[in-house]
């Protein structure tokens, strides 16, 4: 099991870590890490490790056997061996943006009140597929509609529900084809503005900003039909 810094406090951005393994393929197993694993459209963290006499560049992060993340380094290279401590650093000015991106994502599933039926997340632009026979008529107002959400300057929590819960309350879940894990006992909820003044809540395992004046101003790009239900909405960051 690694333990996930980064969902505790996704601004941590270096910390130290011990090898517990290694993988067949390469890949580094800490017993905890800052590096966010590739999964929910999210594309895992890229950054560094270093130890004494040795270091090397990570690629990306992604989901192990059970609750382990690997690191897999970006080029074939001399790897720690298993109890070294390392210290690992992500790449923090792409992590931000993808937080950034994230974090407006959920606010556009709620200018666009309408079931999601995929997504996906990238350091300057991302996209939801939305379950939406017709293309709004009006992509300026609905760019000025999200816009104004975000200048909202809401704060971004996270809290846990149980499975039971959150089967009492499935109108939480606003995607599709991508359910909430299940297993552990609890689901995280991200949670973006405060008591009756939320905008959203919503199951992510993902990392957010911690307020919507760090997204900045966002554009609207190509609406693409995708199929006879499905509408794709492109939103970059300016």
């Amino acid at each position: 099991m690694t333990t996930l810094l980064f969902r505790d406090d996704a601004y941590l951005r270096s910390c130290t870590g011990t090898v517990t393994a290694l993988t067949d393929e390469g890949g580094i197993v800490l017993d905890q890490t800052v590096f966010y694993p590739t999964s929910g459209g999210q594309p895992g963290d890229s950054g560094t490790l270093s130890w004494t006499g040795g270091g090397l560049d990570v690629a990306t992060a992604v989901k192990g056997q059970g609750d382990e993340v690997v690191l897999l380094p970006a080029e074939p290279a001399a790897l720690p061996p298993v109890g070294q401590t390392v210290t690992q650093t992500i790449n923090w000015d792409r992590r931000h943006r993808l937080m950034r991106v994230h974090t407006a994502l959920h606010l556009l599933s709620v200018v666009i009140p309408l079931p999601v039926s995929g997504g996906s997340i990238a350091a300057d632009k991302g996209r939801l597929d939305f379950d939406m026979p017709e293309a709004p008529q009006d992509k300026t107002q609905l760019q000025d509609d999200l816009n104004r959400l975000i200048a909202c300057n809401m704060d971004v929590t996270d809290e846990w529900i149980t499975d039971a819960e959150l089967d009492a309350a499935p109108d939480l879940v606003k995607t599709m084809s991508v359910q909430p894990p299940r297993g552990s006992g609890k689901i995280r909820l991200v949670r973006i503005g405060v008591g009756s003044e939320t905008a959203d809540l919503q199951p992510c395992g993902g990392t957010h900003v911690s307020n919507t004046s760090e997204i900045g101003t966002v554009r609207i790009g190509k609406i693409e039909k995708k199929g006879r239900q499905n509408r794709r909405v492109y939103l970059h960051l300016e």
